[in-house]
């Protein structure tokens, strides 16, 4: 049986993960032999990151398995800083089922989602986790309790935070958010700035999602500043890509920039 280290698994399997390739980053991660308690819990580490991270991106439900298996593995082999990523993980998780249905969501769930945010950034081991902590508590301010205030200062503070550590990821989820409250302030020269860098940093670590995502955004800003056709141009490859990663949101939503397209 051939053997190789644990390592270069990991990375390529996040690689994977931020490509839209879940299924691949799973089969590569369930195909792990781990060779001590400490692998098992990393491998589980991912593998419920990769859940995660799809149900969001194509509206599903897969996760609950992947996250019961992390927290099994951390009971054999206890790891502070990973606790951290589990509860975290259980955060995003509930936070996207949430928007899914946030018509239905109360208020007492909302606060409490953003209670679990505050903890966590409180108690995270370091600034770029801090920062992702702080952006989902912008998030659950912003789309669940419609504090747009409270949620820009949240987003300011991850941004500081992602900057700090230079977690490349936290930096562009907070500038795409921030570049929302330009735009609807009607700064869309502020709004272009922070979504091109937004989406140079995507592009930068391999992420699709979010790449795709934030091409949609100057989609919009495109036909805000006078030119339809260009955004419809952009819009079209967006589509496109959409389809082919299985990515529903991104589908509908870049559509509706696009002349008599509906999905």
């Amino acid at each position: 049986m051939t053997q190789i280290a644990l390592s270069p698994v990991l990375q390529s399997a996040g690689a994977l993960m931020r490509a839209g390739r879940w299924p691949e980053a799973t089969q590569l991660l369930e195909a792990v032999t781990p060779g001590d308690p400490a692998e098992a819990v990393a491998v589980a580490a991912l593998r419920a990151e990769v859940a995660v991270d799809q149900d969001f991106a194509q509206l599903l439900d897969t996760a609950q398995d992947p996250l019961e298996r992390f927290e099994k593995a951390l009971t054999e082999s206890p790891d502070t800083t990973l606790g951290w990523d589990l509860a975290f993980l259980k955060l995003r998780k509930a936070y996207g089922m949430a928007l899914r249905t946030r018509d239905q969501v109360t208020a007492e769930t909302s606060l409490e989602l953003s209670e679990q945010a505050a903890k966590l950034q409180n108690s995270a081991p370091d600034e770029g986790r801090a920062g992702h902590a702080a952006f989902y508590a912008g998030m659950i301010a912003e789309h669940l309790r419609e504090f747009p205030e409270e949620a820009f200062a949240h987003l300011t503070a991850a941004f500081e935070l992602g900057e700090r550590s230079g977690d490349k990821m936290v930096i562009s989820l907070a500038l795409r958010h921030l570049g929302d409250h330009a735009h609807t302030a009607g700064d869309l020269k502020l709004a272009r700035a922070h979504w091109e860098r937004s989406t140079e940093l995507r592009q930068q670590i391999g992420h699709l999602l979010g790449a795709l995502a934030q091409q949609t955004l100057l989609a919009v800003l495109t036909r805000d500043e006078g030119n339809p056709v260009g955004a419809a141009a952009i819009a079209t490859e967006v589509n496109r890509w959409s389809r082919q990663a299985n990515l529903p949101w991104l589908i509908t939503e870049s559509a509706t920039l696009i002349p008599n397209r509906t999905t």
